[in-house]
């Protein structure tokens, strides 16, 4: 999958390799800072979106978190502006990666996005839910609820194998949830768990999930959401 990557153990790699990545993803950094200071007059603003989602991307693995953060920060406002709220999700989930002040901001307006817009990849939707699983507390609803709302995402929107590989992570995510959250082990306990904490009920967890994304923002909305919900076809 494209987003999600799963944790893999791997031997310590040596430093001849770490030097070896580290230039490569230099050499493609400098590429890109030619292509964005070559662009020719009159660009569209979203080549240099694209550019600049892939710089932070870049900047993240080079662990230059704040440099990170500022490139997908302004691809954000190109993306805002043209309406591809599929790169802007984009930018969120670099803009949380780049772990910075203002990263989980990001992260809460990436999954509003990812949620109300169904043409953002669904992948990308559960991967950005995923990071709220990872940074709550075992005992936290605010993971249960991301969990729900990734499985309920990737249920809904899409089909084929996909469908397949996405409800199978979410379903793991959910299960594993569950184990940290109550000591779930049992398919009957999941099964109890599941209604007790109302996650059958799609209008219930997504009512709740708006709580958890306003927690995450606070004050520092970059989008309007009520301009943007009064455009949709059904709101």
């Amino acid at each position: 999958m494209k987003y999600i990557k799963n944790e893999e153990v791997r031997d310590a790699d040596s430093a001849e390799d770490v030097q070896q990545a580290t230039g490569l993803l230099e050499a493609r950094l400098h590429e890109l800072e030619q292509e964005m200071t070559e662009l020719p007059a009159g660009f569209e603003p979203k080549q240099k979106g694209e550019l600049l989602i892939q710089t932070s991307a870049i900047l993240v693995d080079l662990e230059r978190g704040e440099e990170a953060f500022n490139h997908a920060r302004e691809a954000f406002d190109i993306f805002k502006d043209i309406e591809d709220w599929e790169a802007l999700a984009q930018t969120c989930n670099n803009m949380f990666l780049a772990d910075q002040p203002e990263s989980l901001a990001a992260l809460g307006q990436g999954i509003w996005v990812g949620v109300t817009f169904p043409q953002v990849d669904p992948e990308l939707t559960v991967a950005l839910l995923q990071h709220v699983v990872n940074e709550t507390p075992p005992d936290s609803d605010g993971a249960a609820l991301a969990a729900a709302v990734a499985h309920y995402i990737a249920d809904i929107r899409t089909e084929g194998k996909k469908h397949e590989d996405l409800t199978f992570f979410t379903n793991s995510l959910l299960g594993t949830v569950a184990r940290r959250h109550s000591e779930v082990e049992s398919q009957e306990q999941f099964k109890a768990w599941f209604t007790r904490m109302e996650l059958d009920d799609p209008e219930k967890f997504l009512v709740r999930m708006r709580n958890v994304i306003d927690v995450l923002v606070q004050e520092d909305w970059w989008i309007d959401r009520d301009a943007i919900w009064a455009t949709l076809p059904v709101n």
